[in-house]
């Protein structure tokens, strides 16, 4: 069976939306965001050169807030431009066109173009399409789900993946050290440079209902990190304490998440953000994620460093494989 895209229904939407999108009241953004307040998570200068304050503002944001926006990243403005307008370029294409890229029914990959990604409770969809391609290492990629329109797709992804491990490399260091570890143990125990940059771009049309729909539910990243490019349309919220907010647009700057496997190697010193995403009645939002993962075939747990009599084992080991499996299918970890 076909499965109908969320693009398709906005178009036809004028005034209601279908039943499946419609949150319980408990999830409704419209009964449960704290209005008129935008909250200011941590912004971090990535350039700043006193390596000790930048670990230190790394690791207060990872600990109190798991989320945090980094400034003079080193990304030149033009390639992030040159991100936002291929990815969004692609979601402006013919529908025809878009389905060649689509996840073939029954695969067990991520990679391709799509709509439903995670069983939702009671049956609720999100209000977004996606397509997902991994970007790095080249032996992960496959081009087969890389779009040929426009034509500067496939260079303009590339350039941005090159960028990107200077980045990631540069906020591992910081959080490796910030355990009171050398600078490299974080990520080799993360899978090192077989670790896996997936891009996925999230397309969320405009709404007619947003005061009802979400474009993703409340959930927390399965990853290690995640650096993520919004457009200027508000979507993005964070819970704390236990209420939601608007998180800060800044243009240019690059947010990051904390991901469940960096909570899992820390012992839990740092924390996974659980967020989601609000959609807006006249505008399209759009956002470019990168998940970092480690290798499928990778056993994770607390580092054996931070593990003694005063701070035993908060997490069990298990293969990411699993780990993703269970959390996909929101079925209990074995």
């Amino acid at each position: 069976m076909e499965v109908e895209r969320v693009q398709d229904i906005a178009s036809l939407s004028k005034e209601t939306i279908p039943e499946e999108f419609i949150r319980s009241s408990n999830e409704q953004p419209a009964l449960t965001t704290v209005c008129g307040t935008v909250l200011e998570v941590p912004v971090i200068d990535l350039s700043n050169p006193d390596e000790e304050e930048l670990v230190k503002a790394i690791v207060e944001a990872s600990s109190n807030w798991g989320m945090f926006q980094v400034v003079n990243h080193g990304i030149p403005d033009e390639t992030i431009r040159k991100l936002k307008e291929v990815g969004q370029a692609f979601f402006e294409l013919p529908q025809e066109e878009k389905e060649a890229y689509a996840k073939p029914p029954g695969s067990q990959t991520i990679e391709g173009y799509g709509t439903k990604l995670q069983k939702e409770v009671q049956g609720k969809r999100g209000w977004v399409d996606h397509l997902f391609n991994k970007i790095w290492p080249p032996s992960q990629i496959n081009y087969q789900f890389w779009p040929k329109n426009p034509p500067s797709y496939r260079e303009t992804n590339e350039e941005y993946a090159k960028h990107m491990h200077g980045v990631a490399s540069k906020l591992f260091r910081c959080l490796s050290l910030g355990l009171g570890l050398e600078g490299d143990v974080m990520k080799a125990a993360l899978g090192g440079d077989d670790m896996v940059y997936l891009l996925k771009i999230n397309y969320y049309p405009p709404c007619p209902r947003p005061d009802l729909a979400l474009g993703v539910p409340a959930h927390t990243d399965m990853s290690t990190l995640t650096i993520l490019v919004p457009n200027d349309v508000q979507g993005l919220q964070a819970c704390r304490d236990d209420h939601w907010y608007d998180v800060e647009y800044i243009p240019n700057a690059l947010v990051v998440h904390i991901g469940d496997q960096i909570e899992i190697v820390s012992n839990g010193k740092y924390k996974s953000v659980l967020h989601r995403t609000t959609v807006n009645k006249e505008r399209t939002r759009i956002s470019w994620p990168v998940f970092l993962e480690p290798p499928s075939n990778l056993k994770i747990g607390p580092h054996p460093k931070l593990i003694d009599e005063a701070n035993p084992p908060k997490f069990e080991s298990k293969m990411y494989s699993e780990y993703h499996a269970s959390k996909l299918n929101k079925t209990p970890p074995s």
